[in-house]
């Protein structure tokens, strides 16, 4: 814990180092502003902390208000931290360029303008990202399926993800949700890990509104990472309560046609893919899996694998780093004949409550007879 705390405020430290250096021009000709951005910026690089130290102690109201605000200040560092490392590279180019070069002129970006250019940026896109996050989508997939005999009924699922359920999101984030759910109508509902975040025993007035939903073939979940942090039994336990049957490195006939296979996030569980799977099935088989990586001894295992986690990267232009570790970030791939894996955006938000160029979806899948 101490090397992770190490960590996270050198990291988040010097992102506010960088942007401060990006905003300097703004600020050197006041004689407080420096020292009041500085005061700012060093309560806020400490917010976090002291979120989780409210929140344990049982100041849940001051807690959130915390949370909201400096986790949305966060996403305003991230967007500037962007901006400011390109600025940054620039300069260094440039410098480089004028030692070599003397008499080239002058181009450097690091000024007044450029810091107001950035402050206006950073600041429209954060309050779209605010919206965006709210603006939930609903993605329709349609899958044909030869494991269904012909003149089998469409076999709708709804699958939601990385919630977060939490501090910032309450009733007045699941309600919406519920509802869409509701005039959805899927057959079978399944959430793909993260349905929690943190401390969940102020989340049990939540626990009525799962229970508006109740779709004939059930519903299922997963475990994802942020369901070990906030304690694996009080999570279960709140799913459970939900309604939600989960599925840890497990599998269940469900219906005439699905068998619903289910496997634990290795955060800190032990994930058994391959005994969760077993042999071939002639049901279609729908794995969920937290994490959105493809096991290579699963070929012809599944036919369909959802998953979540990456959250489509939830800001611009962190997508770019979220694919390294998971190229399969957003959307349908397939990954050999008749199997394909489906990684959902999510359906809240993680750390600063807004998406840039990420909305949040609720996924619909149509398995349909391949032959009609």
């Amino acid at each position: 814990m101490k090397i992770f705390l190490l960590m996270f405020l050198s990291i988040y430290g010097g992102m506010h180092v960088l942007v401060f250096w990006g905003f300097h021009p703004l600020l050197k000709g006041h004689p407080a502003l420096p020292t009041l951005t500085w005061i700012w910026m060093a309560g806020m690089i400490a917010t976090p902390l002291l979120v989780r130290f409210s929140e344990r102690a049982g100041l849940e109201t001051f807690a959130r208000g915390l949370a909201w605000i400096g986790y949305s200040w966060m996403g305003l560092i991230f967007l500037a931290f962007s901006l400011f490392v390109l600025i940054g590279l620039w300069e260094l180019l440039f410098r480089l360029t004028i030692w070599l070069l003397p008499q080239l002129p002058n181009l450097s970006l690091h000024g007044a303008v450029t810091a107001a250019v950035v402050l206006f940026v950073v600041t429209a896109a954060s309050f779209y990202g605010l919206y965006e996050a709210t603006n939930l989508q609903i993605e329709r997939i349609k899958i044909a399926s030869p494991k269904l005999p012909p003149g089998t009924p469409p076999i709708r699922i709804a699958q939601i993800s990385d919630l977060h359920l939490g501090l910032i999101h309450r009733d007045e984030a699941l309600a919406p949700i519920v509802n869409q759910l509701q005039g959805l109508q899927p057959d079978l509902l399944v959430a793909t890990g993260d349905i929690v975040d943190a401390q969940i025993n102020h989340l049990n007035d939540l626990v009525d509104l799962w229970k508006r939903i109740d779709p004939p073939l059930g519903m299922y979940a997963v475990t994802g990472n942020h369901e070990y942090y906030a304690g694996l039994e009080q999570s279960l336990d709140f799913l459970h309560r939900s309604g939600f049957q989960v599925l840890r490195n497990h599998s269940i006939k469900v219906g005439k046609w699905l068998n619903v296979v289910g496997v634990d996030d290795p955060a800190r569980g032990i994930p058994d893919e391959e005994r969760a799977l077993g042999e071939p099935s002639e049901r279609f088989t729908l794995l969920l899996k937290h994490r959105p990586e493809f096991l290579e001894a699963s070929t012809g295992q599944f036919d369909l694998q959802l998953s979540g986690h990456g959250h489509g990267g939830q800001i611009f232009p962190f997508n770019l780093l979220t694919m390294i570790k998971y190229p399969m970030l957003d959307g349908l791939y397939t990954l050999t004949a008749n199997q394909y894996l489906y990684t959902s955006r999510g359906t809240g938000t993680w750390g600063p409550p807004m998406r840039i160029f990420s909305p949040p979806e609720i996924t619909l899948f149509e398995i349909v007879p391949e032959s009609l």
